[in-house]
């Protein structure tokens, strides 16, 4: 891999502690920031911006958005400086069309993308759009806007998707270590076989997720996986798929997390 033709990440992002604590994921994140090459900028598509329509981020300076409750103080008093790009937004824009982007002034960066780019990036010193997830779209939609995305890989932008491939919070437990519900450990495990499959969209298992058994369980709404879609959309015929960390916590979240290239 050349220089400037960066990798995409999907980072299993769990719960918004991680930006306070030190564990295994924030330090694959962290390892994956100081051992990638480093990028012009950053593509973050986070689980937490859910719209009708799609937007990509566009001030100049995105605020800290601390979107949670019921966390300790620190936590709400912790904030990623990094720069926005509203040229970038402008070619994230260019790079989708058909599809009609909205330049927004409004949102920011939602703790699915500064919880993990913190540990990534801490001195936040890289430019950072993020781009919103239409919830009105099938996934397929979603692949799609990946493959659209990738020509953006060519020019040193890296794609940084986080959500959580299993994300069940009605059924997490809080209490110690507890064992993956089976439902849970089966739908990972399927997402974790199927990575690298290529074939026709319409009939990719990662794309059709709901089929399997355990996916009513894992994603009984849909917005943590499809970050997921666009970063194996945006992967080449061909190209390496690895997974820098994985596991389920409290029951019913799985950290898995990805690497195209």
């Amino acid at each position: 891999m050349s220089q400037t033709h960066m990798p995409v990440l999907f980072l299993g992002h769990g719960s918004p502690m991680n930006v306070l604590e030190e564990n295994v994921y924030t330090a694959t994140w962290r390892e994956l920031g100081d051992n990638l090459p480093r990028p012009r900028a950053i593509v973050a598509v986070s689980a937490h911006w859910y719209t009708r329509g799609t937007a990509v981020t566009a001030m100049e300076k995105p605020r800290t958005i601390h979107d949670f409750g019921g966390f300790p103080q620190a936590l709400f008093d912790t904030h990623y400086p990094a720069p926005g790009s509203p040229s970038l937004a402008r070619e994230v824009a260019d790079a989708l069309a058909p599809v009609s982007v909205q330049l927004d002034q409004q949102w920011g960066l939602d703790h699915g993308s500064w919880g993990v780019l913190i540990k990534m990036y801490p001195q936040a010193d890289i430019p950072v759009v993020q781009l919103s997830i239409d919830g009105t779209k099938p996934p397929a939609y979603h692949f799609e806007l990946g493959r659209k995305l990738a020509v953006l890989r060519k020019q040193g932008i890296m794609i940084v998707a986080s959500g959580n491939v299993v994300h069940n919070l009605r059924m997490v437990q809080w209490q110690g270590e507890p064992e993956p519900y089976p439902w849970a450990s089966s739908f990972n495990h399927c997402v974790r076989n199927n990575l690298a499959w290529e074939g026709p969209v319409e009939q990719h298992p990662l794309v059709n997720f709901m089929q399997h058994e355990g996916a009513e369980l894992s994603c009984p709404t849909p917005e943590h996986y499809l970050p997921l879609l666009y970063v194996l959309g945006a992967r080449q015929p061909g190209e390496a798929v690895s997974i820098p960390v994985d596991g389920l916590v409290m029951a019913s979240l799985s950290m898995l997390s990805v690497q195209v290239g």
